[in-house]
């Protein structure tokens, strides 16, 4: 039974087909730094043994499912630098074995859902680089004291507060001397 499939850099084109969601026991799919076009298809959501997700640097559009919410095996979501859309759907504070939520360089809109401060293993969020409103919840601020978050980064957005800069910057970057006060 197939485990692994790292196709990373692998000069793929073309859609996610449907048919990866039979792959019942794959545990990493790694398809980054390709030109795959299209949806993530939800049928993704049926790989309940999936350790990582690595989608990025790739051309895929629309919203991140909300059935990747179920896959609690999950420990490194990454679909940074593509063109997906929509907001970040709550569900996936249901992924509580999750450590990387890499979503930057995307076009996410709407607030962050106060649900990722379920995710006490959660070590790096990356939203930078998106049109995300509103601010951060408090949720998922104290990760940084009851979890173990060492870097917020939601530069390059629409939130209260911050600055929309041409610059790269880091807006939160929580240091690990917080977690000692």
């Amino acid at each position: 039974s197939l485990i692994r499939r790292d196709l990373g850099n692998a000069g793929i084109s073309g859609p996610l087909l449907p048919d990866l969601g039979g792959l019942v026991n794959l545990q990493y799919l790694e398809l980054y730094a390709n030109s795959l076009i299209g949806p993530i298809p939800a049928i993704l959501g049926n790989l309940t043994n999936l350790i990582s997700l690595d989608l990025w640097e790739n051309l895929l559009t629309g919203p991140i499912p909300t059935s990747l919410g179920t896959i609690s095996t999950l420990r490194f979501l990454r679909l940074y630098q593509n063109n997906l859309t929509g907001s970040i759907p709550p569900s996936l504070g249901n992924l509580t074995s999750l450590q990387e939520l890499k979503l930057e360089k995307n076009a996410f809109s709407g607030s962050i859902p106060s649900s990722l401060g379920n995710l006490k293993a959660l070590r790096f969020l990356k939203l930078n680089e998106n049109m995300l409103t509103g601010t951060v919840p408090l949720e998922v601020l104290s990760l940084a004291i009851v979890g173990n978050l060492t870097e917020l980064n939601i530069a390059r957005n629409n939130m209260d507060g911050t600055v929309r800069s041409s610059e790269l910057r880091v807006t939160a970057i929580i240091q690990d001397e917080l977690k000692t006060t």
